[in-house]
């Protein structure tokens, strides 16, 4: 296949070899990507640092104070690799989406595809959102939270005070970027199961209660093992569910709709071959 999407059958070799294309455009992205972010991994990292410095700024510190240390020489080398990969991914995932959908495009009829793509957008931007949320609200609220039990030296107590690897932090924040990220897809994936039917507005408000708990179960898995992270993901996932019953609900409005102009369309030609 060339780039342009052809609605034909191809032999096995055929899709082999677009596979293999599209593979290496995908991973000639992100390694481009990977270099790019890797030469300003250090300022990346300065800017994954704020949330850092907001929180010792909530917990009423002296910002100049605050750091991050590492204890291994070669500790912070591959935290800026995970930087450098971490940006080299979310910047090379435009062109990795198209490949993916270059490649899955051709099989797909043309109503089909226009129903995909939307979802191709919104999936990317729904993560955006989820990350966002992330860096400007939850990580300096987690962070305000392991600062707050810092203890000051006083009389028969001695000073206990937060000093975050570099890696540990990066991991913390990546975390809950990709845990926030991948429960705000939970929108497109009821969506995309409602529009095929395997899913209904109904069946999912009746099981209300099992995603409350699920909602809380997940967060314990994907998030640190600490009350703030856990309950600011799990209530994020709840009201996340409830939109998605209400994208099902207007998911089969339209099916209804179009149903009903088939039906009327087809008693006109009824008419009119009558006539």
């Amino acid at each position: 296949m060339s780039g342009d999407i052809e609605d034909k059958p191809q032999p096995l070799i055929e899709h082999l070899m677009e596979l293999r294309t599209r593979l290496m455009w995908s991973i000639g992205a992100f390694f481009v990507a990977f270099i790019a972010c890797f030469f300003f991994a250090k300022d990346l990292f300065n800017y994954l640092v704020i949330p850092y410095k907001t929180a010792v700024q909530w917990a009423n510190l002296d910002v100049e104070k605050a750091q991050l240390i590492y204890t291994a020489p070669q500790e912070f080398f591959f935290t800026q690799v995970k930087v450098a990969m971490f940006g080299g991914l979310v910047v090379a995932f435009p062109i990795i989406a198209a490949q993916v959908y270059k490649f899955v495009a051709p099989g797909l009829y043309k109503n089909e595809r226009q129903a995909f793509l939307p979802f191709l957008v919104a999936s990317p931007v729904l993560f955006l959102m989820g990350g966002a949320l992330v860096y400007f609200f939850f990580t300096p609220m987690v962070m305000w939270f392991f600062l707050s039990m810092q203890q000051a030296p006083g009389h028969d107590e001695i000073a206990i005070s937060l000093m975050p690897k570099v890696s540990e932090y990066l991991s913390l924040i990546m975390t809950l970027v990709f845990s926030f990220g991948l429960v705000f897809q939970l929108p497109v994936i009821t969506t995309l199961l409602a529009r095929v039917g395997l899913l209904t507005s109904q069946w999912l408000a009746e099981k209300r209660k099992f995603a409350i708990v699920l909602a809380f179960v997940v967060a314990a898995v994907l998030t640190p093992p600490d009350p703030m992270s856990q309950i600011g993901l799990a209530i994020p996932t709840i009201l996340l569910y409830e939109i998605s019953i209400y994208a099902a609900r207007l998911v089969e409005r339209q099916r209804a709709r179009r149903a009903v102009e088939k039906e009327t369309g087809s008693a006109d030609v009824a008419k009119t071959d009558s006539v």
